[in-house]
């Protein structure tokens, strides 16, 4: 039975309804061109006037062979080829085509030297093609930004990112698998100095359009730069609201005191390195009670007013099992947990070499995502709730409207590929727990058609507010919400989120205060954003997403694309080695050892109390053997050793065949037998070394 105010809601609904029919008509009638905004030196795009890659499939589009990729970067960092290369040519590209078989999509291509290439892209037809229905198109180009964004065919061309990241050092207190960076392993230190860091955020703001974009300082670990918190008070100086650290939170975990300075500092969200729930569902990772440290670190970091968005690295057969138990996790948790970001792998870094047995078996993609959340936890339609998170943009084309030409910064806009992220909304009672998709009760897909209305009509503050009043009324399914959800509820959520009214509900600026902090958690309702962000590697590497990518890394080559750093080209390779900062032998001459957790190791924690709410039925007590059981290997680290033991065998077995043809079959001695006397010992160099010893 559905309380009273429901049925009149359901009243207002319908009245809204009939409201918006006049409303619209009215406000197509001469309509205002788009205005040149503050923050940008190009007019706000109408909805028509948004471009849009191809999409759908088959299509065509341009990609790289997977092969010789790491051979002409291998060239340029030996010297052998320069650099220009990447700014003039097209070194590596081939053809791709996006293609449906079997109920799957793949992009499959052809090296002439290397052959043939596929790779899953989506294991759900109906769910990819949905994604790419509702893409709303690409921002506004970039301009302003001729310094910055130079990188031959690698260049982003659209937008101005929604999180700019920044490498403080590529150091790190961990020896996984994956990482991006392979960090610790290439054999220097890449470490920003203080002018560097200044310089880049100084950078960053001169591109236009200048959205309010986040700035993550990341790494290796940035917690490790001495200018960790300095960096993050100086982002907030100039102008960002969202200053984030991409953290493993061993630092966070070990000590309050170090949260509590970088809270007063500025930093907003801590992005942690989150694998599953309980110590083995982490035990990839090496060390012994990682699981105790992301606990106290969650604890740690939110007591002092910093929120968390645990980042879920998904391999297939390592941890997919653990999706149901993290967004468990997170509905018993929602005062602390208000975003997950899971991240299927990228085969790239140390697992660029991947062979093609453990990258089919490990590939997970987005549309995996949102099945395993639907299989392990009953929660949202694949094809219903989630969104591109580019879907935004069209809420945040209303935000520029509604806050007129003479605002500062733009609205942030996640304007990428609809292939690259994804996400479902899930609206949380923080006291009773229950928990609706967004979507069953919201129609959003005719939700952004009306507020696209509005924005092209382009009319004035209030009169845009009163259009998204009538839409966002008449899209409402008051029967279908939360059962103490409201109406007025869920207009609070949407000026909480674009500030359209300008009422307070806890500053985010540089004078944020803790009563700031408190004011904005004290909300009865947690929007849980379950986010996919599925980064590319040289298999499935599409230039369409490069371009528009929304996560420009920030370096002293200029601000380029996420996955053009990390795989494609492999820019970081490049960049790092330009502007290295010592040898490692050298840094530890001058600087000494930094301590690195791997083998097991337990992080030392003056405490392993907490007060999250942990159900003993979601913790894992026994790591995922779907890939033991089909004799997969697990990591780059195992299937080099896999090769060498394989290597040595053969030679072993061929040493053994040559001396059975010469001493039983009695074959004479020639070039490609032995004597006896000539089986020595293998050398030193020949000896079995341990992969990654560093740090173990």
């Amino acid at each position: 039975m559905h309380k009273p105010v429901k049925y009149a809601e359901k009243a207002l609904t319908y009245a809204a309804g009939a409201a918006w029919t006049v409303f619209d008509k009215l406000n197509q009638i001469r309509q205002n061109p788009g205005f040149t905004p503050a923050w940008s030196e190009k007019p706000l795009l109408k909805s028509w006037e948004k471009a849009k890659p191809p999409l759908g499939w088959p299509r065509d589009t341009d990609s790289l062979c997977p092969r010789c990729v790491p051979e002409i970067r291998q060239q340029i960092l030996d010297g052998k080829t320069p650099l220009e290369v990447l700014y003039n040519q097209r070194p590596g590209e081939i053809k791709a085509q996006v293609i449906e078989r079997d109920g799957k999509i793949l992009m499959v291509k052809d090296c002439p030297i290397h052959g043939h290439f596929e790779d899953v892209m989506a294991v759900d037809t109906a769910f990819f093609k949905h994604l790419e229905d509702v893409f709303p198109g690409r921002d506004i180009r970039a301009h302003n930004d001729e310094t910055l964004h130079r990188h031959g065919s690698s260049t982003i061309t659209h937008g101005r990112g929604s999180v700019l990241t920044i490498d403080l050092t590529n150091r790190c207190n961990m020896m996984c698998d994956p990482c991006f960076m392979d960090a610790n392993q290439v054999g220097f230190v890449h470490e920003l100095t203080w002018e560097d860091i200044k310089t880049l955020l100084d950078n960053a703001i001169t591109i236009k359009p200048k959205r309010q974009m986040s700035v993550q300082f990341s790494g290796g670990e940035p917690t490790l730069s001495p200018f960790f918190l300095d960096a993050v008070r100086y982002a907030r100086e100039v102008g960002y609201t969202s200053v984030q650290a991409a953290t493993n939170g061993i630092e966070f975990a070990k000590s309050p005191e170090f949260c509590r300075q970088a809270a007063e500092a500025g930093l907003r969200y801590a992005y942690l390195q989150f694998d599953g729930i309980g110590n083995a569902a982490n035990s990839h990772r090496k060390i012994g009670n990682l699981f105790d440290v992301k606990l106290r670190a969650i604890e740690n970091l939110y007591a002092n007013g910093v929120d968390i968005i645990p980042v879920i690295t998904i391999v297939n057969g390592i941890n997919n099992e653990q999706v149901g138990r993290i967004v468990q996790f997170a509905l018993d948790n929602p005062k602390k947990i208000p975003f997950l970001s899971f991240q299927p792998v990228s085969f790239t870094g140390r697992d660029e070499e991947v062979t093609d047995e453990r990258r089919a078996a490990q590939r997970y993609t987005l549309s995996h995502l949102a099945h395993d959340v639907k299989n392990q936890t009953g929660l949202g339609e694949p094809a219903r709730d989630w969104f591109p998170i580019s879907f935004i943009s069209t809420f945040s084309d209303w935000s520029d409207l509604v806050h007129g030409p003479q605002y500062g910064w733009g609205q942030l806009s996640c304007g990428c590929h609809p292939n690259c992220g994804v996400g479902m909304a899930v609206m949380v009672d923080k006291e009773t727990g229950e928990k609706v998709p967004v979507t069953a009760f919201i129609n959003a897909d005719r939700l952004a058609k009306d507020v696209a209305r509005i924005n092209d009509a382009a009319r004035g503050k209030w009169l845009s507010i009163f259009g998204m009043a009538l839409a966002a009324a008449r899209n409402y399914d008051p029967f279908q919400a939360p059962t103490h959800f409201k109406l007025a509820d869920w207009y609070k959520k949407l000026d909480k989120t674009f500030g359209a009214t300008g009422k307070s509900y806890g500053n985010v600026g540089k004078t944020r205060s803790r009563a700031d902090i408190d004011q904005r958690r004290n909300d009865r309702w947690n929007f849980l954003f379950i986010a996919g962000m599925w980064f590319q590697d040289l298999f499935n590497y599409d230039f369409r997403r490069t371009e528009q990518c929304i996560i420009p890394y920030a370096t002293q080559e200029g601000e380029i694309s996420f996955c053009a750093y990390n795989t494609g080209v492999g820019w970081r390779n490049i960049i790092e080695k330009m502007h290295m900062t010592a040898t490692l032998t050298k840094w530890y001459e001058e600087h000494g050892k930094h301590e690195i957790f791997a083998g097991g190791k337990h992080v030392p924690l003056n405490s392993k109390d907490h007060n999250l709410v942990l159900r003993e039925e979601i913790i894992t007590n026994e790591v995922q053997h779907d890939l033991d059981r089909l004799g997969i290997a697990k990591t780059a680290r195992e299937e080099k050793i896999r090769a060498r033991d394989a290597k040595l065998k053969a030679e072993e077995n061929a040493r053994m065949m040559k001396l059975y043809r010469q001493h039983v079959l009695k074959e004479e001695a020639g070039p490609d037998l032995v004597q006896i006397g000539g089986i020595q010992p293998a050398s030193k160099s020949e000896e079995r070394e341990e992969v990654g010893s560093f740090g173990d």
